[in-house]
């Protein structure tokens, strides 16, 4: 790729992967159906009742600039504040301001003038389509890699979430560095994003097409583990995974024995080894999830059933906006016959795949805070 870079405000380099994934995204594509491969579609997995709703009322035109390759919606929204890096066309950042409510607030970030154009265009449109007596929206020009150049505020957001855009950066550690930067404490980035089985070659790195279409940029996901650690994340978890295709022949011979899936990881911004391992009990208080709450492909939450975490996880609950939803109490103490202990260890998601034998195509993913506590688009 060419070498020459352009300045952007406040000092960011701006690099020729970024000026082309711009145009790709900003002039080549112009509605879903452009794509040449799967990474970015609808969500395979069926929707949750209350968010399809919102969906419904997210403006046509912002909904057929949409190219994210998942539904990022973490659970427990209520009153929180929400980051969505690379929001596009906006329809996340729309779907997201109704569930979080008037109490909440979410902003979008991309660096596309044309996507930015779209989603401004109807903030007044959904303000009233939602009933909400003002906008709990806002959209920022910038870019994933300077968040804090960008005007946004260090430990200002409760959820980060982004939708198969994180591959689309050239310094994928910069960006996870932002995000843990302006998240607040127990905060958490929630993402969607393409990985690859294996580091891939320089060809596919530079291949402009397979940039923009979010497969030359994809990480190897075991790089993910190292790179979350090494800015201060907790270890990733992972919540979903599933196959992505490509039907363009000549691509196909570019990428030869690779393979790609979307998967939806959940890291998030609590102490280091401050916690024992305990028994939690959930107690069915968040929206939409009120019998079972899929935490991660380990662990999964029944309503009133004792199960048992370990140190880390039991960090994460009760540092996060889930502390209020979870009985804790110490390992060894009273339990029920119902205790359950999953099995730990870190999920490969070619292999969870195999083991769901979900070998078709497209992706999904599962969506309180108090006021007291955020690819492709």
């Amino acid at each position: 790729m060419a070498e020459e870079n352009s300045a952007c405000a406040k000092g960011f380099v701006d690099s020729s992967i970024h000026v082309d994934v711009k145009d790709y995204y900003g002039k080549v594509l112009k509605k879903t159906s452009d794509l040449k491969s799967n990474a970015c579609v609808a969500p395979a997995q069926p929707i949750p009742a209350f968010i399809r709703q919102a969906l419904k009322k997210v403006h046509p035109e912002v909904t057929a600039r949409y190219y994210g390759c998942g539904l990022v919606v973490p659970e427990c929204l209520e009153g929180c504040r929400i980051l969505d890096l690379g929001s596009g066309s906006g329809r996340d950042v729309y779907m997201l301001s109704e569930l979080v409510g008037e109490k909440g607030h979410v902003t979008g970030i991309d660096m596309t003038e044309d996507q930015l154009d779209v989603a401004r265009t109807y903030v007044d449109y959904h303000t009233k389509e939602f009933g909400f007596k003002k906008p709990n929206v806002s959209f920022v020009q910038g870019y994933i890699e300077a968040l804090t150049e960008a005007g946004l505020e260090n430990s200002s957001f409760d959820i980060i979430i982004s939708n198969c855009v994180v591959n689309l950066s050239p310094d994928k550690k910069r960006v996870l560095a932002e995000a843990y930067s302006v998240l607040k404490d127990g905060g958490e980035l929630y993402f969607s994003d393409v990985y690859s089985s294996g580091r891939l070659t320089e060809e596919i790195k530079n291949h402009k097409v397979l940039w923009g279409e979010c497969i030359g940029g994809a990480l190897w996901w075991k790089d993910l583990l190292q790179l979350a650690e090494e800015v201060g994340f907790s270890p990733p978890h992972l919540v979903t995974a599933s196959v992505i295709t490509v039907d363009n022949k000549e691509l196909q011979d570019i990428l030869g024995d690779f393979k790609f899936v979307s998967a939806t990881y959940r890291l998030f911004k609590v102490p280091k080894g401050a916690t024992k391992p305990c028994q939690v009990i959930y107690n069915g208080s968040i929206t939409g999830v009120e019998d079972s709450f899929q935490f991660d492909t380990q662990f999964t939450f029944k309503v009133d059933e004792v199960v048992e975490v370990d140190g880390e996880v039991a960090t994460i609950l009760t540092h996060s906006r889930f502390r209020e939803d979870f009985t804790f109490q110490p390992q060894g103490g009273p339990r029920e016959s119902c205790g359950v202990k999953p099995k730990a260890g870190t999920v490969d998601p070619f292999q969870l795949v195999l083991q769901l034998g979900k070998q078709q195509p497209g992706s999904a993913t599962g969506g309180c805070c108090s006021t007291q506590s955020a690819c492709c688009k």
